[in-house]
Formats: structure tokens, C-alpha cells, sequence
């Protein structure tokens, strides 16, 4: 499928291009928008009329069955689909899916969307909506857009005023603050086999470490860990990420253990395009999280908004009653177990600038208004032709107050693979939130002795 160069439907807002070095925050007037006609991080609080209801403050209470457990429930188990997108009606809902999502429905006969009723769960914690309020009026781009000026924590720029900044919420979103998680990573042939990396992943926020020192390493955004627990050929292998703010000034601090050779090195290739963990690959570094790391290479486009049917309360994939035999078929995840529903979402357009390298030559993000977490990506290679279609399937954990995704999918159309990341139906204490760590348990010094078989 080749690029649409075409913008989106009437009424989409006009494409907005960067230039200069400095981009203002919005006005106070502006901004008193938020908790008033707008929800405090941003999103249209009115429904749309229809199948889009009003935001209500989001689901911040478990239902019932949770056992306080990290082992999520789904909220709406009685809950049937109200139609399905297949092959035999993907046209008649064709505004309200990206390319991607048709290309797949077109390449795989048993390939449907199920849609549900649509709910509104996204929530965060009081103080990250009032820190997101109080950014409106402070934070703003600088270094073309590379960094970010008076940003200490949560979304940046809840009225962005241009794609970019549509990308650094994504970037930057809360994600609990400090969490550990053990989750597994599969990569099938294109017959359907697969086996099972295992992850156990750290993620601490600069601001949520036990020994945080307002002023210290700013540049810092976060601290990721992954160690790498099977299979036994892989496992030890563990990655260290300190994620700068502004990679261009500084780049991203990687270093990789390696359980072989019992050595640390630095990892420069963990950035852009650079192949992706054990990921045989099927996707690149700046694929995990659907997207991350530096925004440098690509301009930015604002398309505006529009409403589309995305993955949403995605609880029935953490069934903890389902195996991964059971998830994972050939050429796509069993879409039985996934549910969609209808959202607004942001659309942003990346183009690789000139003289830039990276393998996919334009990426359409579709942004989840009310999480700022991106839903969809279709990924464009050097001759314009659609080449992977990335979906994340979101959902709320309740208990903790934290919108992010139960699995990321990559699909690849031009080879009939896929990567799927974050399983954690097979897996014990899947996630756990609120862990302390302290700035040396993410020093080079203390990778070796994390990695240590």
C-alpha cells in the first residue's frame, strides 16, 4: 500500500510544521480549559453524541473478584461485541480504522476486530493531573524540539499546540512511577511456532527514587532495567537504560551485561533503529512502547483528531486461564481474545528529514486522547509501501490508577511475521508497582552483579 499523501476527512485540523528553536506554552485562558470542558489531561470531556461517552473520572476501583494481587480481573466480563470487522465489512468502517488495520484484515481471511461498547477507564493518580495542569502554562519545546524547558514530571503539554509535542506526552506519560514487571516476548514464524523470551523489566522515574535529590542528573527522565531470565541461552543478559530528555545534547546511556563473557560494555547501538532485544528482528529499539527515545530524526506533523475503533480494556488478554499456546496463532495474535472500541484519537505524521537514515521512512502514530498512549502506528518503509502495523492493547490497572498496555503487537506485512511483547499469562507476580530502588542499583557498576547467573 503506497503512502496517502492526502490529510485526514473535513473537519481534521490543519498540519502544523516546526521551525526555530523555542515553542511557547499555552495561555493562562487557555489553559483554564482543563478540568472545566476538558478532562486535566487534555482529552474532550463531552462524549461525542453516539457511541463515545462522556469521561467520568475513569475506573479507580477495583471490581469485584481482585484480589489485591496484581492478577487483573476484567471489569466488564458480561459484556458481548457489538459487531465485528472482518473481510466482509472492513470498507463500511474504513473512516474509522488506520490503513494498517485494513491491510490486516485484508492479508488474513480469519483476521476480525470484535467491538465493544466503548468506556472511558483512564484515570491518573491527583497529583500527576494537577502537575499536568500546572505544565500547560510552564513547560515548553526547546532545541528544535529535542528538549524540554521548566519539565520536572508528569504530561507536558496537555493542549499541545503541534505534533511533536503530541509525541513527548507519549514519551513521557506516567507509568506508575516505579514498577517492576515480568513479562514474555515471542516472535512466531510465519507457520505459527514460537518460544518465549522472559523479561523481568525495571522502570523507576528520576523523581520516584529513594534517593531523589531535586536538581540531580535533570537531564534524566528515567532509569530502565531488563534482564533477561529465559531461555537459558539468553538468560543473565541484562540491559541498563538511563533515558535522557534531550538525546541530541546527550545521548542515551546504555550498557549491556553479557552473561558469557561476564563483561559490561556501553550500548550505543540502543537507540533508533538498532535491532531490538532478542527480538530475532522483528522490530527496532525505538519500537518498544510503540515508540521511544529521540525525536530527531523525523518531522512532525499534527493531522488532528478523529475517532477510530482501537484496542481498549483489553482485560480478557491477562487471562491468567488462557496459555500462550492459546494467544499466539499464525500471522496474528488469536483476535478472539482482544477487544476494540471506539476512542478519539490524535494523529501525527513522522517523515524521516533529509539526510537522516532510519528504516522506516514514515510512521502515522493514532494517539489515545485521554492516555496519551499511542493505540496504533503504520510503519512505512524507504518506498513508501506500508511494511508493519503496531497496535497496543490498553487497558486500566485500577488498583494502581496507571493507564498502559496489557501486550504491544508488530505486524509484519510483508514477511506474515509478528512480535508480540509483555505476555504475562504464564508468568509469576506479573507486575508490581510502587518498588524502591535507589540511583546506585542503576550504575554500571551494579549491572554485573544483576547479571550474575
Amino acid at each position: 500500500m503506497k503512502l496517502n499523501k492526502t490529510l485526514l476527512a473535513t473537519g481534521i485540523l490543519s498540519a502544523v510544521m516546526f521551525a526555530g528553536n523555542a515553542y511557547s506554552a499555552v495561555s493562562e485562558s487557555e489553559a483554564a480549559k482543563l478540568g472545566d470542558t476538558l478532562t486535566p489531561m487534555g482529552a474532550e470531556k463531552a462524549g461525542n453524541g453516539g457511541e463515545i461517552p462522556a469521561w467520568d473520572g475513569g475506573l479507580t476501583t477495583p471490581p469485584a473478584g481482585y484480589k489485591n494481587d496484581g492478577i487483573y480481573v476484567n471489569p466488564f466480563p458480561d459484556e458481548q461485541p457489538k459487531f465485528t470487522i472482518d473481510q466482509s465489512n472492513v470498507d463500511e468502517y474504513a473512516d474509522n480504522l488506520s490503513p494498517g488495520q485494513i491491510a490486516m484484515i485484508k492479508r488474513y481471511p480469519d483476521y476480525k476486530m470484535p467491538v465493544y461498547p466503548t468506556h472511558r477507564t483512564a484515570a491518573y493518580p491527583e497529583d500527576v493531573m494537577q502537575d499536568t495542569m500546572a505544565n500547560a502554562t510552564t513547560v515548553d519545546l526547546i532545541k528544535d524540539g529535542n528538549g524540554l524547558g521548566d519539565y520536572q514530571t508528569a504530561t507536558p503539554f496537555p493542549i499541545p499546540q503541534n505534533g511533536l509535542e503530541v509525541i513527548w506526552n507519549h514519551i513521557t506519560r506516567y507509568r506508575g512511577g516505579s514498577v517492576m514487571r515480568n513479562v514474555g516476548q515471542v516472535t512466531p514464524t510465519e507457520s505459527g511456532d514460537f518460544s518465549v523470551v522472559k523479561f523481568q523489566d525495571e522502570l523507576t522515574w528520576r523523581t520516584y527514587l529513594a534517593d531523589y535529590e531535586p536538581g540531580e542528573d535533570p537531564n534524566v527522565l528515567f532509569y530502565f532495567k531488563q534482564a533477561i531470565t529465559a531461555p537459558a541461552r539468553l538468560a543473565g543478559n541484562v540491559l541498563l537504560v538511563h533515558e535522557t530528555i534531550d538525546q541530541v545534547a546527550e545521548p542515551r546511556r546504555a550498557w549491556v551485561y553479557n552473561a558469557g563473557q561476564r563483561r559490561v560494555r556501553r550500548a550505543p547501538q540502543v537507540a533508533y533503529d538498532g535491532p531490538g532485544t532478542a527480538a530475532d528482528g522483528m522490530r527496532t529499539s525505538d519500537n518498544f512502547d510503540m515508540f521511544n527515545g529521540a525525536p530527531d530524526r523525523y518531522n512532525w506533523e499534527l493531522l488532528g483528531k478523529k475517532e477510530m475503533y482501537i484496542p481498549y480494556n483489553s482485560y480478557k488478554l491477562l487471562d491468567r486461564d488462557l496459555s500462550y499456546d492459546q494467544i499466539i496463532k499464525a500471522g496474528h495474535i488469536e483476535q478472539n481474545y482482544t477487544r476494540y472500541e471506539l476512542h478519539r484519537v490524535w494523529h501525527v505524521r513522522a517523515t524521516l528529514k533529509d539526510g537522516e537514515r532510519h528504516i522506516y521512512a514514515q510512521r502515522d502514530f493514532y494517539l489515545d486522547e485521554d492516555t496519551w498512549q499511542a493505540s496504533v502506528i503504520d510503519h512505512y518503509d524507504g518506498r513508501g509501501e506500508l511494511w508493519r502495523v503496531a497496535e497496543a492493547h490498553a487497558l486500566q490497572f485500577y488498583d494502581q490508577i496507571v493507564p498502559w498496555y496489557a501486550i504491544e503487537t508488530l505486524y509484519d506485512l510483508l514477511s506474515g511475521r509478528y512480535l508480540v511483547l509483555g505476555l504475562t499469562n504464564e508468568e509469576p507476580e506479573p507486575y508490581t508497582f510502587g518498588v524502591e530502588r535507589r540511583s546506585r542499583e542503576y550504575t554500571p557498576s551494579a549491572l554485573r552483579r544483576a547479571g550474575t547467573r
